[in-house]
């Protein structure tokens, strides 16, 4: 066969695979474009980090940072996963809170943050090495300080103010709660799972727990209907969303679950935002939009950062500062 009779089969071909890459850029515009997905109505629901707390300078911080002993010049009353910071931040707009729970050693769970005492309150040591009646006789604002001990405007107004997870429950009967076990201990989650499944059916679909890949999984065997999310999760619904969601498909592992999706990553992924929201929300799966990379609980804790929410975005947004950011968003 001559060099003439073959260049024409070659000119075809590679017409043909310019026609068929063409239209498979065209399919992933049209297949992931927020432009031709429905945009979400109204203004997001807010997350209120341990609900209206005292908030502190992110510089340096590490897992083992007291935090207590950096917060800035207090502009409320309210001290971190109290029912009264709670029921300040549902009063300031939130649409859920959040809550950490640490175990007792009489088998109960307390809504406080850290893994031991020494940090925040005037007692010292493990949290769950105490019972539920030691933990409520501390004062849990004893050591907060917004100029390096030089006074403690706090001391001795939070004696007493360490609840339990039931008051809470009973406290909003009917309000969303995001639970948080700060450990990556099993036996956390199987305990936690037990205690939840007392509760009605329709009180625990207002409820999600999140937390250490150990318990969560420990948590989610026991009671597979329940709501939860971890970074194995997370990982088990975007990585392989990442790789095929281009083409419409979402992952079984994303279904039902809940996606923490800081803004720095969010546009990398398919159909951000509107595409996107609407394949999660089709496969009722909460997403919450976190700001920064992920790194630390960062929220949109001011005006200016509100302008970073997508246009329509339909899910959640975190935010460390619910008494500034819910009358914004609720204005709207």
């Amino acid at each position: 066969m001559s060099t003439r009779e073959r260049k024409p089969r070659k000119a075809w071909f590679k017409r043909k695979f310019f026609w068929f890459f063409l239209v498979f850029i065209l399919f992933l515009f049209i297949n992931n474009s927020s432009y031709l997905a429905k945009e979400g109505t109204g203004a997001p629901s807010l997350l209120a980090h341990r609900g209206l707390a005292q908030t502190f300078h992110m510089e340096g911080i590490t897992d083992e940072t007291c935090t207590a002993e950096r917060i800035y010049s207090p502009e409320h009353p309210y001290l971190e996963n109290t029912i009264a910071s709670m029921h300040a931040a549902f009063d300031a707009g939130a649409d859920v809170v959040e809550l950490d729970v640490q175990p007792t050693k009489d088998g109960q769970f307390v809504i406080f943050h850290d893994w031991t005492l020494g940090c925040r309150t005037n007692g010292e040591g493990v949290t769950r090495d105490f019972s539920l009646a030691e933990l409520q006789k501390l004062d849990i604002g004893y050591n907060y300080t917004a100029d390096g001990g030089k006074t403690y405007p706090f001391r001795g107004k939070g004696i007493g103010m360490m609840p339990s997870l039931p008051e809470v429950l009973q406290t909003f009967p009917d309000r969303s709660l995001l639970i948080h076990i700060k450990s990556n201990d099993p036996t956390e989650g199987e305990q936690l799972a037990n205690y939840l499944s007392t509760l009605p059916k329709e009180r625990l679909a207002t409820l999600t727990v999140y937390g250490g890949d150990k318990p969560i999984e420990s948590l989610h065997q026991i009671m597979p209907e329940m709501r939860v999310m971890s970074k194995a999760t997370l990982k088990s619904c975007l990585i392989p969303y990442i790789a095929v969601g281009w083409s419409g498909y979402v992952p079984q592992a994303c279904e039902k679950t809940q996606l923490h999706i800081p803004d720095q990553i969010a546009p990398w992924l398919w159909g951000w935002p509107n595409r996107f929201m609407e394949r999660m929300e089709q496969n009722h799966t909460n997403v919450i939009l976190v700001a920064g990379s992920g790194d630390v609980s960062s929220g949109f804790d001011s005006v200016d950062d509100l302008s970073r929410i997508p246009p329509g975005f339909s899910g959640w947004i975190w935010t460390n500062r619910i008494d500034r950011i819910g009358p914004v968003i609720q204005s709207k």
